[in-house]
């Protein structure tokens, strides 16, 4: 998806994080745990976790390291296939204004995420994470934190072309999990509910479905000062970027390609088609389609 060559982007939301964690593992069990969103089967990536119903250690005192607010990109910045800190800034300008005007007309309270970007490992409300996790929302911070080699790794290693709209379907999707927050959607996840009707995939889906709503709609909304809209309509080429990376990262994609065999009843994110499919209801029907994961049939 292309942005505006001469948008000015408001957000103050997305920092990059230098320094490391502390310790360099994700720890397992234990207390005080709380359920950590992540948008990939972790396991797959080889760690040890079992997507999203797994939870890490919270730890109060984590999210250290400087942060740096990523600020002076223009549109024609974040159209560089390079520069991805500033493609995350756009993205988010648009997503912000894009949730805030959806609550307003709704008359709820908003809150917006912060977005850290981060390298290698990351200290977060949630415990320490390393990249191998991939893009994923705390909401002990209410934080969206992406490593951003992992579009990289969606090229690599999944097989997904890794374009630009891809890339922000990452951050819409992320940011979906951040309104379930708001919403209180994210409480009604059992992690242990697996499967492809489990409350842990249609947690997913929602948040697939939302990411297709934003972006849908993203040409003709507003910037945050109420200008124009920071990026243009979407082409069917870049449409098919962001399905060929829901398609990739689909449950039964990731398990044929780890050669153990496709197993439904582990799905924690849904397959192929079913994030393809909620991508698409919300994109072709908006935000108030994406209620409706919670109570029909999944694909």
């Amino acid at each position: 998806m292309t942005f505006r060559g001469d948008a000015q982007f408001d957000t103050t939301r997305v920092a990059r994080r230098g320094g490391g964690a502390r310790g360099g593992a994700i720890a397992i069990g234990g207390g005080g745990l709380v359920t950590v969103l992540l948008f990939i089967v972790s396991s797959f990536l080889g760690v040890d976790l079992t997507g999203l119903g797994s939870a890490i250690q919270q730890d109060p005192s984590a999210g250290g390291g400087s942060d740096t607010e990523v600020v002076g990109c223009t549109g024609e910045q974040a159209n560089d296939p390079a520069s991805y800190d500033c493609r995350m800034e756009g993205g988010a300008d648009s997503l912000s204004a894009y949730w805030s005007g959806v609550f307003a007309e709704n008359s709820l309270e908003y809150r917006e995420p912060a977005v850290v970007l981060y390298g290698g490992q990351v200290s977060t409300a949630c415990g320490n994470a390393s990249s191998a996790v991939g893009p994923f929302y705390c909401p002990g911070d209410e934080q969206i934190y992406v490593d951003t080699t992992f579009f990289d790794t969606l090229r690599t290693q999944f097989g997904a072309s890794g374009g630009s709209l891809s890339q922000l379907y990452v951050l819409g999707h992320e940011w979906g999990h951040h309104i379930q927050q708001l919403t209180g959607d994210l409480q009604r996840v059992d992690a242990q509910d697996t499967g492809p009707s489990g409350s842990a995939t249609r947690s997913e889906l929602q948040a697939d479905c939302y990411a297709g709503a934003w972006l849908a709609a993203a040409s003709t909304t507003p910037d945050q000062g109420g200008g124009d809209p920071v990026l243009v309509q979407p082409t069917q080429a870049e449409l098919n970027d962001a399905l060929d990376a829901a398609a990739a990262i689909g449950d039964d994609s990731i398990q044929a390609q780890s050669g153990q065999g496709v197993n439904p009843d582990s799905w924690t994110h849904g397959s192929s088609e079913q994030r393809q499919t909620w991508f698409a209801n919300g994109y072709q029907q908006g935000v108030s389609a994406c209620a409706n994961v919670w109570q029909v049939p999944t694909p």
